[in-house]
């Protein structure tokens, strides 16, 4: 089923967001949001738990801690674009993702846990994302105090993805 998901333009979200949607320009973002299943599994599959814990500085997050906020990001952007595509009138709240993370001890889970749980998190957004029309993409709300459209929003939720990717894959994975 081809994506009725266009892509955005610049008025439908934050500045601060322009680095994730551009990062998906010129792709289905359906297929996209798929591809990231398997690029989270071959990039981080088969580190052992100990590699997991690497930290590239003591103040930064480590792996697991990575995989933890993308799949808090991953919940909190979905309902985003979800509460917009039904309809959504109320502002929807930002959060602070240093808090989130402070707030949990990823690195008390298995790393299979926490890439099986983003698995299964994108899976399920996958089915609804599939059938939201293309009338219901351009929907505008408020989240974090900012206008987003609903495509807007899908698109930074997988530009978030490969942000993370990238910092993984340049900065975290080269000095194990």
């Amino acid at each position: 089923m081809p994506s009725t998901i266009g892509f955005p333009n610049p008025e439908e979200y934050a500045p601060y967001y322009d680095g994730y949607i551009q990062r998906t320009r010129g792709g289905n973002i359906i297929e996209i949001l798929t591809r990231q299943l398997d690029e989270i599994q071959s990039t981080l599959g088969s580190l052992t738990e100990a590699q997991a814990l690497f930290r590239p500085a003591p103040a930064e997050w480590s792996i697991k801690e990575v995989l933890g906020h993308i799949n808090d990001s991953e919940r909190i952007f979905f309902y985003r674009a979800l509460c917009l595509s039904r309809g959504e009138t109320k502002a929807l709240p930002g959060f602070d993702q240093d808090q989130y993370v402070q707030g949990t001890h990823f690195d008390d889970y298995s790393l299979s846990e926490l890439i099986q749980e983003f698995l299964l998190t994108r899976q399920a957004n996958l089915i609804t994302l599939k059938h939201i029309s293309g009338e219901a993409s351009l929907l505008i709300g408020i989240a974090s105090n900012h206008t987003v459209s609903v495509r807007a929003q899908v698109h930074i939720l997988a530009g978030h993805v490969y942000h993370h990717l990238e910092s993984l894959q340049t900065v975290y994975l080269p000095a194990l």
